[in-house]
């Protein structure tokens, strides 16, 4: 049976590897086509110039209503950029900040890029083009020092080395050089690592894609010994083989981790104890932020545990704090934290363990307390609705409207 079966099970294999090879091509295709597009947007009012606009392109090729992505902040906030200049009187041509083939044809008066691809397109814009980057993490030098650094402290310690998959390393670039003036989604510790540049650095505070209500019953006496590590690739970069290490030595206090840990087989691999082996640690994967299971979740935590080495807003944070959760977080997670979450010294993991048991001793009306302003910060400071303001607010002065509109009265 088994000599008639190997055949068929050889063709079958055979098959299955040729059907997913041809998927692979296809989705490999859709991307280099999306990457070559040009969406042109026309305002309603009378047009007072163009800008060109290089982010995120896949939301404007939305058919008419589809939903827009939960998955990252860049997505929605792609279109509210666009969208801006054109309530001021622009007209709008978006590309994708990959597309490398794109040649400016006409004069903008504005050009708006991530650091992908920024240097190029400024090369080849007209010389009177007011250039504004989309600073989007922390500037590179600095990141991929700090990432290599979490790299090289996790072999000291475990006597292991994993690849860069494990960290988030930004690609070389002299965007900030080459542009006019900047707009930074971050906090205080971001925009300082542009500041060499002595280029105008407008803050517009992250946005969040899901908002949730107050959830009046949690119960902050059973949940307040349960914390959540949340984020995206690049384990290490975000500290979560520190949280790890940390909880392994907290038996009596719990971490959920909520991060699509299947994509990184290296880290998995080495902690695999940690990860699955462990009583007090629980590991769901990838949660989309805007189902039932994130929410329920967060209702059974108290805290989000997130000691990134560098981050240009800490958008997962902003959605922890959404979502009631009091932060402790690093500095260079890039989060304003009040009085009301805790900004690690050092992202060790004996300050980890000191904070996230401080925490878990907390009366429980302070854990409501805290929780409650956590929440009413990020609804004040990070929601659709106030990046849209406030992007608009950095747009104005950038292009000196409001000064304009002045000397005119």
């Amino acid at each position: 049976m088994a000599n008639i079966m190997q055949p068929r099970l050889k063709k079958f294999v055979k098959d299955s590897l040729s059907q997913l090879g041809v998927e692979i091509n296809r989705a490999h295709r859709r991307t280099q086509v999306v990457d070559t597009l040009v969406v042109s947007l026309k305002p309603e009012k009378k047009e007072i110039g163009e800008v060109l606009l290089s982010y995120v392109i896949e939301p404007f090729l939305r058919k008419p209503g589809q939903h827009i992505g939960t998955a990252h902040t860049n997505i929605w906030e792609s279109l509210q950029i666009a969208a801006t200049f054109l309530e001021l009187g622009y007209g709008v041509d978006v590309v994708s900040y990959r597309n490398e083939s794109f040649i400016p044809e006409k004069d903008y008066a504005c050009f708006v890029g991530a650091r992908t691809n920024f240097d190029r397109l400024s090369r080849l814009l007209n010389r009177d083009c007011l250039k504004i980057v989309h600073q989007d993490t922390a500037h590179w030098v600095f990141n991929n020092q700090a990432a290599y650094k979490r790299l090289l402290d996790l072999q000291q310690r475990r006597g292991v080395t994993l690849d860069t998959i494990s960290i988030r390393i930004v690609e070389h670039n002299w965007a900030i050089e080459n542009a006019h003036c900047a707009v930074v989604l971050g906090n205080r510790f971001t925009i300082d690592t542009f500041r060499f540049a002595n280029k105008d650095i407008h803050r517009v505070p992250i946005s969040a894609p899901v908002v949730y209500p107050w959830q009046e019953d949690k119960d902050f006496e059973r949940c307040r010994r349960n914390f959540i590590w949340f984020g995206s690739e690049g384990f290490v970069h975000k500290g979560l083989d520190l949280v790890l290490e940390a909880f392994t030595q907290m038996p009596d206090l719990h971490l959920t981790v909520c991060g699509p840990i299947d994509h990184d087989s290296a880290f998995k691999s080495e902690y695999q104890r940690e990860l699955y082996e462990t009583d007090n640690i629980h590991t769901y994967g990838w949660v989309d932020v805007a189902s039932a299971d994130f929410t329920r979740i967060a209702a059974n935590c108290i805290g989000l545990v997130y000691p990134s080495c560098s981050e240009g807003g800490g958008g997962g944070a902003i959605t922890c704090m959404h979502a009631s959760l009091i932060p402790i977080v690093s500095y260079e997670a890039s989060v304003d934290v009040g009085d009301f979450g805790i900004i690690l010294e050092h992202s060790t993991i004996e300050r980890i363990k000191h904070h996230v048991m401080a925490v878990a001793q907390l009366p429980v009306s302070e854990c409501r307390d805290r929780a409650r302003r956590a929440w009413e910060f990020a609804r004040e400071r990070h929601t659709r609705s106030t990046f849209a303001a406030n992007y608009q607010a950095a747009a104005r002065t950038i292009l000196g409207i409001d000064r304009t509109e002045a000397s005119r009265s």
